[in-house]
């Protein structure tokens, strides 16, 4: 859905720029010397109401002329600077919550166009511990978005609720290489959040320099038999090939994410995750005649950054 809008404003913004441009080198021109003309015979300046009888501008040049600057910004901002998106699941709670309005950096994986997205400029590439948006790489219309976890060469396990890593070694001799490592884990309190009535564990996960929060459900059991299976790799253990990224939702026990279905593609990346702009909340009873979608309050503490 998400590509489809930035094609339509890929067609909007050429097709009301051509129509100025039509204008500009055509009819305007045309127009010009109508007025000349009628200046002349009238022996001096035309009033407003005069001017639009002698030289109307048509309907459709006039829209053209006024929509294209707002829609070429949209355009620019939203293809290359910044994009809004909305939560909509708890798989990264409690970093994001069903509701919060976020914006995403679309250019520190490097600029793309807007509608083939093949990438022009090199800008960057994602870190451990990033929040990324990219399309889903088994529905591409669909964007999600989740933590990054294992990079390019990386090797990842996920082994009773814990993360562990060994990064990206291209030594020959693999005796050289860092050893596999927990990613260092801080219980924090108990309850705050539900999962069908049980109640969550909150911890604080470190990812190299990047400190975050998580949520594990205790009563969860690990569901190996559909990760994804890789070859040559154990059940909970992921080898990241070059060019791709492994993710995970900060709501472990509550997320479909690389676990299942692989890893993301480069090409597939959309932009990192960096402020909630607003976020609403939707506390309503079941038995409210208020439709769902609307918002009973706006969350105003939860505006800022992300960690």
């Amino acid at each position: 859905m998400a590509n489809y809008f930035s094609i339509f404003l890929v067609v909007i913004t050429v097709a009301s720029g051509l129509i100025w441009l039509a204008d500009s080198l055509l009819w305007a021109p045309k127009r010009k010397e109508k007025l000349s003309l009628a200046q002349q015979s009238a022996g001096g300046q035309l009033d407003e109401d005069t001017i639009k009888k002698v030289a109307p501008v048509p309907y459709l040049v006039d829209t053209a002329q006024q929509i294209f600057p707002v829609i070429a910004f949209v355009l620019v901002l939203r293809s290359f600077l910044y994009e809004p998106f909305q939560i909509p699941s708890g798989s990264m709670m409690p970093t994001l919550l069903v509701g919060d309005f976020i914006l995403v950096d679309k250019f520190s994986y490097g600029l793309k166009d807007p509608v083939a997205r093949n990438k022009f400029i090199e800008m960057g590439s994602p870190e451990r511990g990033d929040i990324a948006v990219f399309k889903y790489p088994e529905d591409p219309n669909v964007d999600f978005i989740k933590r990054v976890v294992g990079l390019p060469g990386d090797t990842v396990v996920y082994r009773n609720k814990q993360v562990y890593i060994r990064p990206a070694c291209e030594q020959a001799d693999r005796s050289q290489c860092p050893e596999l490592e927990p990613m260092e884990l801080k219980f924090e309190k108990r309850g705050e959040f539900y999962h069908n009535m049980v109640p969550q564990e909150r911890f604080t996960e470190q990812l190299g320099e990047v400190s975050h929060e998580i949520l594990r459900t205790p009563a969860a059991m690990a569901q190996e038999q559909h990760y994804y299976a890789q070859p040559g790799t154990k059940a909970d253990e992921f080898l990241v090939p070059e060019g791709h990224y492994f993710v995970l939702g900060d709501n472990r026990d509550n997320s479909r994410d690389s676990r299942y279905w692989g890893f993301v593609p480069d090409e597939n990346l959309v932009g990192k995750a960096v402020a909630i702009w607003i976020s609403f909340e939707f506390d309503r009873p079941p038995s409210s005649w208020v439709p769902g979608w609307i918002p009973t309050g706006i969350r105003f503490d939860r505006i800022g950054g992300i960690e």
